[in-house]
């Protein structure tokens, strides 16, 4: 790797996500040296892996190549991925970060041409499809990509598969010889734009996830309808990849609840109304969305979406907090168990599939990691005005694309305004 410059009037962000590409360009475009890292072979995060997002119902991938435009057109951006903060020390305007960058095996000839997929047998989980599908051991990570090329796993270096990846590359792209690097660099400001990891489902044992096949999480859902995702667009059940009109949507799957996550997510309920459209864009008036709810929060301009699905009458509201699922062995149905709060019925409800809204909690522990951030009882980052490090988007708390490019904007001004005042010190 070449030498990377860096000085305490560079602005360092952490994460690729649409926060973390936000901060940067944003800060870059305002003529500041910024190095935008991420610790995924790729730069676009959780957004990228959407179907599409609310409210205007857009598909991602819009948004995503012109912050890649934006991105390649900008010099003043120097992205790294496969990349980790390991250690920061120092303070306002003068910090030294220690990063780690783990080897990618394809170096910057790759043309992304595909030969060395082709030629490997190995297959792994596909982290970016949630597990849905397989990947092979040489891959892109997704179709849109940045960098657009490909990785060899590590799992497969030192094996006949990874020999076939070298041989089967005509432009001399696979290097085995990579290694892990560190590096030291000095900031000026940090911005962490780590984003969040969906809730752990297999912790929510009444709603069986880990035993139950047709038990699917709103994130897998999304990857489910993509065109080019595990199952091309089509919304089949794990079970047995027959389609599913009759689909179930249990909202705070996981939140406000003292066993699980305590705060309120607030995107799962507009992001379950917007589920219910695929459902109808699937199927017309044979598709049938359940919605079991405590109450809905779909605030704001999120509003129309829940009128909307109040007037389809393809969708159905039960007020309740399911209590468990079943699953009907004959069928593979899940049965939704409970009792509705409107007149107290008990039902026992089988569907076809159960979509749970999980909730989002913070991806980075910062406790564990060793900086010295102020986050709240969720882990959410708290911004210390004083400071120079701050967080942006979904690192400091659950938010929509929307609010969480507003907030990533906030950010890159305030780190803007620490490397400003070291600037004006030395006389820069």
């Amino acid at each position: 790797m070449t030498d990377v410059v860096a000085t305490n009037q560079t602005i360092l962000v952490v994460g690729g996500g649409i926060s973390g590409m936000t901060t940067a360009l944003e800060a870059a475009e305002c003529g500041k040296d910024v190095i935008l890292i991420e610790k995924n072979p790729s730069l676009g995060g959780r957004v990228s892996q959407l179907y599409k997002y609310f409210p205007k119902m857009c598909y991602p991938t819009c948004g995503m190549e012109i912050n890649l435009r934006r991105i390649k057109a900008n010099k003043k951006v120097r992205v790294m991925t496969m990349t980790e903060v390991t250690n920061v020390a120092g303070d306002t305007g003068n910090y030294t970060v220690n990063l780690k960058v783990s080897p990618r095996y394809v170096n910057e000839n790759c043309t992304s041409c595909g030969a060395c997929g082709e030629a490997v047998d190995s297959e792994f989980d596909d982290e970016y499809n949630y597990g849905l599908k397989k990947r092979k051991g040489a891959y892109l990570p997704f179709f849109m990509a940045y960098p657009q090329r490909y990785v060899v796993d590590s799992r497969i270096k030192g094996t006949a598969d990874a020999d076939k990846a070298k041989a089967a590359c005509q432009y001399d792209a696979i290097n085995l010889n990579m290694s892990e690097e560190n590096l030291t660099l000095n900031v000026g400001a940090i911005v962490w734009a780590t984003g969040w990891k969906p809730f752990d489902a297999n912790k929510i044992q009444p709603y069986g996830y880990d035993r139950i096949p047709n038990v699917i999480t709103s994130v897998e859902f999304e990857r489910m309808m993509a065109p080019y995702g595990p199952t091309g667009g089509k919304i089949l059940r794990p079970s047995d990849n027959k389609e599913a009109k009759d689909i179930a949507f249990i909202q705070c799957a996981g939140s406000r609840d003292r066993n699980y996550l305590k705060h309120c997510s607030r995107i799962c309920c507009t992001a379950s109304l917007k589920q219910t459209t695929y459902v109808r864009e699937k199927y017309g008036d044979e598709g049938k969305s359940s919605i079991y709810y405590i109450d809905i929060r779909a605030i704001d301009r999120f509003e129309d979406l829940y009128h909307k699905a109040k007037a389809d009458e393809t969708v159905h509201f039960i007020k309740s907090k399911v209590a468990n699922i079943t699953q009907d062995k004959a069928t593979g149905n899940p049965i939704l168990h409970g009792v509705n709060t409107e007149g107290y019925h008990r039902y026992s409800n089988p569907h076809d599939l159960v979509v749970l809204a999980i909730g989002m909690e913070p991806s980075v522990d910062f406790n564990k990691l060793g900086v010295k951030m102020t986050v709240n009882e969720h882990g959410f980052i708290e911004n210390d005005p004083s400071s120079g490090m701050f967080g942006a988007g979904v690192a400091t708390d659950a938010l929509d694309v929307n609010r969480a490019v507003q907030s990533a904007t906030a950010s890159a001004l305030r780190a803007i305004q620490v490397v400003n005042k070291v600037a004006a010190t030395e006389g820069g």
